[in-house]
Parts: structure tokens; C-alpha cells; sequence
């Protein structure tokens, strides 16, 4: 549609007219041009705050000017992601765009706006957060779902009815008629949990594909997909939070006269709601207030959003505030900051690990994204190089989502102007100079050097970590240091430090070292689950760890388990078993569990017992932060009195011990009735009864 020639202009363009001010026409060309790539290509060139931006300017220049509004005007209308693959419906009410904003001063603005349509002193507003997932409508007949569509272009979007039954979280009928509503249309949003996203590209990568850039773009092309069953693998979520049309078999009902009331209502019917996070005021700076504490804990929620929703409250004064053609004037979105941006890919270095995977990784020029800087960022493996054909001297598109990694999203290749270099794998070693291999199966090259000292450095980095043998003051620079002076060579050199050659160096006075020295030997008595777990066996993380700890009496055991015996053990399939009896039949690592043997490190296990007493088999969770005590230690103390440990909500728990900013944990726990919701004083109660 567009040639080479012109979308660089428009890019050029769209950059220029960030900074200066645009003029009019060519403006709407830029933001009909990103419209198209955005909704109908799939295909953005610029971030969300960058298109922000350029239509924020059109809206300006439109309010100065009104007599230069124009029918086609990107503000009259939202833009399409309609799919020939689907039928198109019509919403039974328009879905709108929201006017939005990064800056919390505009939200005050806003409120003083509303004066001029909603003559009351007594508004309330609520406040929620705006979900970061693919917007959905869904129809209700009689107590049934009869329709669910995407929101297209707002009047109209694409019946999926099929794929939106396949999500668990959407009632297929639910008792509206217990309120008199005989029909009903909800807004909502489906999501991908952040968890259930990083799943999904680790299972991507496996098949050698490249991982989706963010959880959203992973919902929306679930939405799409032609394999109804395939949609119901994904673990989509739908959180609904909008009524936007009521037919009533009599009297309305008062309950969804309000906004909080109507989630409420939702909510009692058994959709996913925001009940839990919202909140509602009558004091705007209230509202900003909330908005800005709700942006630092983002990066804690099990799921994606990009800012908070503020809604008038009243259904009354919602109707006395109207709409425009573009959105309602009676809500706002405050955004966060912006989590994407644009960047040059200078170089590409590659990284061994201590598994031997060489790992692309892109130097960038430093660019701040989402509160950080950021300057590297893994490229995974070869396949991800070729398939988004990245090259050296690219501008690409960097995001940062959460606890998602940065990521490069792809480049802009029609900036491309010949002076790019191409990417090429190395075939051998970076570092030890051996030849790559690519195992079978697998999307990653290898050095199988064992004693390649990229290998060793990171597996003594493993091994010394928090969650493995726990050795406080001796951090990733430290190990490097220490293996470039030749004070450590590999993990059992750890125990033979000659502490001595430490006192001459920066860093390292005699308070320092006695603090080492007493790590490294406290390190000694670590229990064996922590042990097998720093080993850095591949596959086995702190639960396979904690399983093969319980099923034996003294590490040298694991050398006589077949991979049958390995595989009768908990969670342990036929890949996992694989790697921990290549690891305990490997003559290297004899060697060296050996020499961790003599030098007094603890190889004894417990060997797991049947719980007994009262909480025997009882299964728990924990959710935000406890007072008194760690959660680790919490979890400890739990197994200790028979406890078995979970990692989710579900109807199989027993317990969920709630701390200082619990999540959605708190909010699913508390629909299903067997679940007890217990506090940190009630937690340590259950504990002393149960002895």
C-alpha cells in the first residue's frame, strides 16, 4: 500500500513533528499512516506515547481551530482491527476510545472541565486499572452469552464467539435476570498473566520460534486463532469491567446506577473483576494520589496494565457529561510511563553460559524506558537474528514490560540506508576457541567444553546465590575478580581461599573478609535441596531441587537412581531425568562433589517422611509481604508441621497466608469458600496449635 520512499518520510516526519509544530494535513497523513500499521498490518513504527503524542497535537490544533475539522479526521473516528477471517457485528452501544494523559496535572484539568456539563458538588469518581490486553464486548440473552465480539472499530468488531467460550473466566450464562435485566452488553479485557506469557515463549523458544514482544499482542492473536481448542490452552483471562447497554424486563435496578455498583454486581455474578483495586473518591488530588502509588507497584501484579482509569462514578452524571465521536467525557486514562521506545542496535556480543548456551546479546545506545536505562539486551539465539533480520547499525523498537525483560520488538527496517552490517553466529566459542554444536531438538549453539572458563565462572556466580548455598559478600563482580587473580578456579576452590591475598585488595579490609570467610564456611551447612539446586543441574530448578533432596539419604545416592526411578519422582519427565543422571554418571562431576565431599560441605539428606498431626497434607500459599518473618522462612515453618506448599490459587488449597500488598491471589481465594484467608498472627496461630 505504502512504497519504501514513503514510509520513511512518514517516519521521518512523525519524528520531526514530536518536537516542532506540525501542520495540519500532513499530521492526519502521519496518524492515518500509523493507524494502518498499528490496527490493520499489526505492525506499529512507533511506541504508544509517541503516537500519544501526535494525537494530542491534532486534538490541539483542532480545538484552536474547529472550523478545520474534517469528516476523515483521525479524531472523529478510532481505527480499525477488523479481520476478514470473522464476521463483523455491530456493538449494541458504541466502544470508545478514552481521553488519556501522562500527566497527573491534566487529570485535574479534566475535573475542572466537567463542571461545564455536570452541575453537582457531590461527584464521585472511581479509580481502576486500565488492563493492558485486547478490549472485548460480550452480549448476554436471558441469562445466557449469545454473542462475544473484539472491539474493532468501535461500531463494529469480529464475532468470536467460539474462541471467547474456550476462556474459563467468561460464564457462559450467569443470573442477570435476578436483577430484572432480560439483555446486557459488557466491556472487559482479555488478558495473559504475566507467568502464563513467560510459559508461552519458553515454549516457543523450545519449538525454536521467536517469543512475542509483549502479553498483549499474545492475547490479541489468541483471539484470532482459526483452532478454538488451541485458544483454550493458552489460559486467556477475561476481566470485565463496563456496562455499556441495560434492557430491563421491568423497573431498572438501582444497583447499577453507579459504576462500583455495577462491578459489584458482576463481580456477585461471577466475572473476573477489578473489585479489589478500585477505588472511590470525591477529592480529585485523592485520585491522583492513588494513581501515582498504583504505578510503582505495577511491576507486582500477576498481570500487564498501562495506567489507571478514572470514571465518574454516577450512571446520572455520566449521562449529563455525554461523549464525543471519540470518547466519553465523563472518564480518563492516566498512563504510566512509557515502557517502549526507539534505539540504534550497535553491536552483538555473544555470551557463554554456565550450561555452555552461547547467548546473542545487542549493545544499544542507552535509552530510558519504564523508570530504567537500558543498554543490552538478549537477542535468545540465532534463529530470533534471522527470522526479525536484525543487523548492526538498525534503529529498533526496544520494550520493557514488567518482568519481562527488555526486548527488542523488531527493527525499522525503512530507515535502513545501506550502511547496516549483517549478523553472523559464531561457529566457534567466543571464549575457550572449541567448536559450537547445536544439539538436536534444540534452538541453542553449545560450547561443550566443560572447563571453558566462561562456564566455570557463571556456574561459581550459581552456586553462591541467594537461593542456592547462600554465600553473602561474594557477588558476580567478586567471582570474576577473584577467577581473573586465580584466588578461585572452580566451585571447590571456594572452600580453599587464601584469605591472605585478600587483604591487599580494593575492597577487602578485615572486617570484609571475616565476613567472607564466615559465609563461605556457614555456606558448609546449607541443607542438601540448596546443594543440588547451586550445582546448576539443567533443568532442575528449587523444587526438583527440594524433591531429590527428600528421596535420599546422602547426595551419592542420585548416582544409583536409573532414569525410571528418577522418573517416578514428582514433576520429574522423561528431559529432566535425562540431565540429572548424564550429571551424577558424569566422571568431571564426581570428581568435583568429591572434593566439595573432603572439603566439609554437608551432602546428608532427609529422607521424606509421611506428615503427621493436624496440617498433614494441608496445602499453602503465601501472597504479599509478611511483618515478622520472610516468606521463606514462613514456608519452612509450614512444611515443617506437614505442610505441602502451592504455587497458585485453585480449589486444591487449603491456606492462603495474606501479607502487605497482596495481589490477585487475595482477590481469586476469596470466591472460592474452602479456601481459609489467613493473616501472619493467624498463620503462626495454626502453627503453635498444630504441635
Amino acid at each position: 500500500m505504502y512504497s519504501k520512499e514513503e514510509i520513511r518520510q512518514f517516519l521521518e516526519d512523525s519524528k520531526k513533528y514530536l518536537t516542532s509544530k506540525p501542520d495540519i494535513r500532513r499530521l492526519r497523513e502521519l496518524l492515518r499512516f500509523h493507524e494502518y500499521r498499528y490496527y490493520v498490518v499489526n505492525d506499529p513504527l512507533l511506541s504508544d506515547e509517541e503516537y500519544d503524542k501526535l494525537y494530542k497535537k491534532l486534538e490541539a490544533l483542532e480545538r484552536e481551530h474547529p472550523e478545520w475539522i474534517t469528516p476523515d479526521s483521525p479524531t472523529q473516528r478510532v481505527g480499525k482491527d477488523l479481520n476478514d477471517d470473522f464476521v463483523t457485528v455491530k456493538h449494541l452501544a458504541p466502544m470508545l476510545s478514552l481521553e488519556n494523559s501522562y500527566n497527573p496535572q491534566d487529570v485535574i484539568d479534566w475535573r475542572q472541565r466537567l463542571n461545564s456539563f455536570v452541575k453537582s458538588p457531590h461527584v464521585h469518581f472511581s479509580v481502576e486499572p486500565k488492563y493492558d490486553g485486547a478490549g472485548i464486548s460480550l452480549i448476554y440473552e436471558n441469562d445466557l452469552l449469545v454473542r462475544g465480539t473484539t472491539r474493532g472499530d468501535g461500531a463494529e468488531g469480529d464475532d468470536i464467539t467460539t474462541n471467547i467460550r474456550q476462556i474459563r473466566s467468561v460464564p457462559l450464562s450467569a443470573s442477570f435476570s435476578k436483577y430484572g435485566i432480560r439483555k446486557i452488553e459488557i466491556r472487559g479485557e482479555i488478558l495473559l498473566t504475566k507467568e502464563n506469557f513467560r510459559r508461552f515463549n519458553e515454549e516457543l523458544m523450545k519449538e525454536g520460534a521467536a517469543p512475542l514482544a509483549n502479553p498483549r499482542n499474545a492475547a490479541a492473536g489468541s483471539l484470532r486463532m482459526k483452532d478454538p481448542a488451541e485458544v483454550g490452552r493458552r489460559r486467556l483471562e477475561a476481566v470485565l469491567y463496563h456496562v455499556s447497554y441495560v434492557e430491563y424486563s421491568g423497573e431498572e435496578n438501582k444497583q447499577l446506577s453507579t459504576h462500583s455498583g455495577t462491578i459489584e454486581v458482576l463481580n456477585a455474578l461471577g466475572f473476573k473483576t477489578p473489585q479489589h483495586d478500585i477505588r472511590t473518591y470525591t477529592d480529585i488530588n485523592k485520585v491522583v494520589e492513588y494513581c501515582l502509588s498504583f504505578e510503582t507497584g505495577r511491576d507486582n501484579l500477576p498481570y500487564e496494565i498501562d495506567g489507571m482509569v478514572v470514571k465518574v462514578d454516577e450512571k446520572v452524571f455520566q449521562n449529563m457529561a455525554g461523549s464525543t465521536s471519540h470518547h466519553p467525557r465523563w472518564a480518563m486514562a492516566f498512563k504510566f510511563k512509557a515502557r517502549q521506545a526507539t534505539t540504534k542496535l550497535k553491536d552483538v556480543e555473544f555470551q557463554v553460559g554456565r550450561t555452555g548456551a552461547v547467548t546473542p546479546v545487542a549493545k544499544l545506545e542507552p535509552v530510558h524506558i519504564g523508570g530504567v536505562t537500558v543498554s543490552s539486551v538478549s537477542l535468545f539465539n540465532e534463529g530470533i537474528i534471522q527470522e526479525k533480520d536484525l543487523r548492526i547499525g538498525d534503529t529498533v523498537i526496544v520494550e520493557r514490560a514488567g518482568d519481562v525483560i527488555p526486548y527488542i520488538v523488531k527493527p525499522l527496517t525503512e530507515l535502513r540506508d545501506g550502511s547496516e552490517k549483517k549478523i553472523h553466529f559464531p561457529t566457534y566459542c567466543p571464549v575457550c576457541g572449541d567448536k559450537l554444536v547445536k544439539p538436536e531438538g534444540e534452538a541453542v549453539w553449545r560450547c561443550m567444553n566443560i572447563n571453558c572458563p566462561a562456564q566455570v565462572v557463571e556456574r561459581i556466580i550459581h552456586f553462591a546465590s541467594k537461593d542456592a548455598m547462600d554465600i553473602k559478600s561474594l557477588g558476580e563482580s567478586n567471582v570474576r575478580r577473584f577467577y581473573e587473580e586465580k584466588i578461585i578456579t572452580d566451585i571447590p576452590s571456594l572452600y580453599s581461599i587464601d584469605y591472605n591475598r585478600l587483604s591487599g585488595m580494593e575492597g577487602f579490609g578485615k572486617k570484609s573478609i571475616e565476613n567472607l570467610q564466615t559465609a563461605i564456611e556457614n555456606s558448609k551447612t546449607q541443607e542438601l535441596n540448596r546443594l543440588i539446586y547451586g550445582l546448576g543441574i539443567r533443568y532442575v530448578g528449587e523444587a526438583t531441587a527440594k524433591e531429590l533432596a527428600s528421596n535420599v539419604e546422602d547426595l551419592s545416592d542420585l548416582q544409583h537412581f536409573d532414569k525410571g526411578r528418577l522418573q517416578s519422582l514428582k514433576d520429574i519427565g522423561p528431559r529432566v531425568s535425562e540431565s540429572i543422571y548424564s550429571f551424577f554418571h558424569d566422571d568431571h562431576n564426581l570428581k568435583m562433589l568429591q572434593e566439595l565431599r573432603h572439603k566439609g560441605v554437608n551432602m546428608k539428606g532427609v529422607h521424606k517422611q509421611e506428615a503427621t498431626g493436624s496440617l498433614a497434607g494441608k496445602t499453602f500459599l503465601f501472597t504479599g509481604t509478611l511483618e515478622g518473618m520472610k516468606r521463606r522462612d514462613a514456608e519452612k515453618l509450614a512444611e515443617d508441621n506437614g505442610g505441602r506448599l502451592l504455587s497458585s490459587v485453585s480449589a486444591h488449597l487449603d491456606y492462603l497466608v495474606v501479607g502487605e500488598a497482596a495481589g490477585s491471589k487475595l482477590e481469586k481465594a476469596r470466591k472460592i469458600k474452602s479456601i481459609q484467608i489467613l493473616n501472619e498472627k493467624e498463620f503462626l496461630d495454626l502453627m503453635n496449635h498444630s504441635k
